[in-house]
């Protein structure tokens, strides 16, 4: 039976079939580097392009000016935002 890989090893086991593994040699080669090398260096570029797409917010320029003019001229505070913080500092 396999072993599975734990999160404190460097392996990545994967088995790949033999026309993936074909066509990921041939791309390699072409740019004269190894497999591993290669699939590494994008898979890490599909990551970083994953992680940019989910961490970090885009707005357009009606939405910057919206967020812009609220952080020049902030609405006054209501009941429940006075009311909390109130609580807050008796807490502490």
């Amino acid at each position: 039976m396999p072993r599975m890989a734990s999160e404190s090893t460097s392996r990545f086991p994967m088995q790949i079939p033999p026309a993936e593994k074909s066509r990921l040699l041939r791309a390699a080669a072409l740019e004269n580097t190894s497999m591993k090398e290669f699939v590494l260096r994008n898979a890490l570029r599909a990551a970083d392009a994953v992680i940019e797409r989910n961490e970090r917010l885009h707005f357009d320029e009606e939405q910057t000016r919206f967020i812009l003019d609220l952080l020049d001229h902030p609405p006054a505070p209501n009941k429940k935002l006075l009311a909390a913080a109130k609580a807050l500092v008796e807490r502490e």
